[in-house]
């Protein structure tokens, strides 16, 4: 069975870090398993100390719905998205800024970015994920 392990995140944060440093900026990158939890995270020199929950929020939301998180904003108002982020002390946010891990078509868990634009953070993410 595939599984995300720590040195596949290890490798995705140093991918995702050099993108961001390409691009001129400072996040946050959160490496979450299929439920949430936490795998590995980054933050950037520099990086505002709000970026490190809004990564995790956002990688959450993705690994919940197996979907960019982007793609989960317009759904917000939706009773199952709230009561879920409720559910789990607001932590999942719906925003831009996290993709879902697959490995052998198994979701494995999420990367989710914080600190630019949302659109900036989806690249950096995006980047994470060509390490695998």
């Amino acid at each position: 069975m595939a599984r995300l392990t720590l040195d596949d995140a290890q490798a995705m944060l140093a991918t995702a870090r050099r993108r961001a440093e390409e691009l001129g900026i400072k996040v946050t990158v959160a490496i979450l398993d299929p439920r949430g939890d936490l795998v590995a995270l980054h933050r950037m020199d520099g990086a505002l100390w709000r970026t490190v929950p809004i990564a995790q929020g956002k990688a959450a939301a993705s690994a919940a719905w197996d979907a960019p998180s982007g793609d989960l904003k317009d759904r917000w108002d939706q009773p199952v998205v709230r009561a879920l982020s409720m559910m789990e002390q607001g932590r999942i946010i719906p925003w831009q800024g996290a993709l879902p891990i697959h490995m052998d078509d198994l979701l494995v868990g999420a990367i989710g970015v914080s600190g630019a634009k949302p659109a900036d953070d989806e690249e950096v993410a995006r980047a994470g994920l060509e390490a695998l």
